[in-house]
């Protein structure tokens, strides 16, 4: 065991001269695998800030919600064609759903439209807007950063008031103090009487909650479009996760008979349930590894393809050196390994140039408001890698270089 050791040591010591000794090839050896690090802790970060940034635009819904719609969100199990002929869900067909539903924590509806909202010289365009009553927030996971939601008097009086997302609010207010002003929204004043709190719900489009603007719903129908051409959503909030099923059940009954459906006929609705939308999220960053993983796989390859020919070539340069090392008793097990640790250490050389670009990269990004962060499972990751690529890529020179026969490599000019 001694013995091993004392080879091991001067194996990497010999290494780590020939890295030294050829400065300008080790790094250009290394291109290949700082790019494939770079590209692979990258690529994971990336992945894993989106997947945090859309669960927690879905968590800011509410983890126990349904949602009773006329479209079916997710499924095509209903042709798109008799999914556009159903009736719309009406404020009627709300106000009766709600007065017979029993197992729901809070009930409320809720449609959209995009307008622009201004206040003075500052301008949001095409801006996601909810209208709803007051009930909506008990239907999510929302809080208030300033100010509060509209109440039931606001809402049942379609009085104009409007509660901001955080980035709204930042963009039409950017020194703050947003609450009491007036913002206009198609030229229309609307009083804001609160500012939720930023949930970074990054790329959640019309789920963002940060990029929002709530009023009420009978404001919207009064200036914005009649009610009668406009379908709403009704949005449920089970007491908890395990009664969800139970409130799904009684959601059908009731929409049935408020929608007058007959035994034999099929639901003209649809309940949507936050299970369908991780589905799609989950495949969404299925597809997004996949494709890092060929990019990175690729560029991992191009490297180890590099240091395996560069490897070959340094076996050829040092054919007397590892004769004469043969012949005053070296083993072919301490060529062998000689060669590898050269390998795997120009890698890991690599690989850590690799980790701290993609550091730089990730907080580059940060600035940009993309929800990169290194993780520690990624250092590791890149660590782990460019060990492992150098093992593989150096095996076979050094395995020709622990074959040669002393007297041959002794002739060797």
């Amino acid at each position: 065991m001694k013995n091993y050791l004392f080879e091991l040591k001067e194996g990497l010591l010999i290494s780590l001269l020939a890295i030294r000794a050829n400065k300008i090839r080790s790094v250009l050896t290394t291109l290949g695998i700082i790019i494939g690090v770079w590209a692979v802790v990258t690529m994971s970060t990336a992945i894993k800030g989106i997947d945090i940034a859309f669960q927690t635009g879905v968590s800011s819904l509410g983890s126990d919600n349904l949602y009773i719609d006329k479209w079916s969100w997710f499924s095509n199990d209903v042709p798109w064609w008799e999914l556009r002929n159903r009736k719309n869900i009406t404020m009627d067909d709300f106000e009766k759903y709600k007065n017979q539903a029993k197992l729901p924590l809070a009930v409320a509806p809720s449609t959209n439209t995009r307008r622009t909202l201004k206040y003075e010289d500052k301008v949001v365009e095409f801006m996601n807007i909810t209208a709803t009553t007051n009930d909506y927030i008990r239907t999510t996971n929302l809080d208030l950063a300033d100010g509060r939601f509209f109440n039931e008097l606001e809402s049942r009086g379609n009085r104009n008031v409007v509660v901001l997302g955080s980035e709204v609010a930042k963009k039409l207010f950017p020194l703050g103090n947003g609450i009491s002003k007036n913002v206009k929204i198609k030229g229309t004043k609307f009083k804001v009487v609160g500012v939720l709190e930023e949930k970074g719900s990054w790329v959640m489009g019309n789920w963002n909650p940060d990029n929002q603007a709530y009023l009420p719903i009978g404001a919207l129908f009064k200036y914005f479009g009649n009610e009668n051409y406009r379908s709403i959503t009704i949005n449920v909030r089970a007491p908890n996760s395990l009664m969800v099923a139970e409130v799904k059940e009684e959601a059908i009954g009731i929409m049935r008979k408020v929608r007058s459906l007959a035994y034999s006929d099929k639901n003209d609705f649809s309940i949507n349930e936050q299970s369908g939308l991780l589905g799609e999220i989950d495949k969404s960053v299925g597809v997004i590894q996949v494709a890092g993983i060929f990019i990175t796989g690729l560029a991992l390859f191009v490297g180890a393809i590099g240091i395996m020919n560069i490897m070959f070539v340094s076996v050829k340069e040092r054919t007397r050196e590892i004769g004469i090392r043969k012949a005053i008793g070296a083993k072919s097990r301490t060529i062998l390994a000689q060669f590898i640790s050269e390998a795997a250490i120009i890698c890991l050389l690599g690989g850590m140039i690799g980790l701290l670009l993609a550091v730089i990269s990730s907080m580059v990004m940060a600035k940009f408001d993309f929800p990169s962060t290194v993780q520690v499972d990624a250092v590791l990751l890149a660590v782990l890698i460019s060990i492992f690529t150098g093992i593989i890529s150096g095996f076979a020179p050094a395995y020709t270089a622990a074959k040669m026969d002393p007297v041959e490599a002794l002739r060797y000019e």
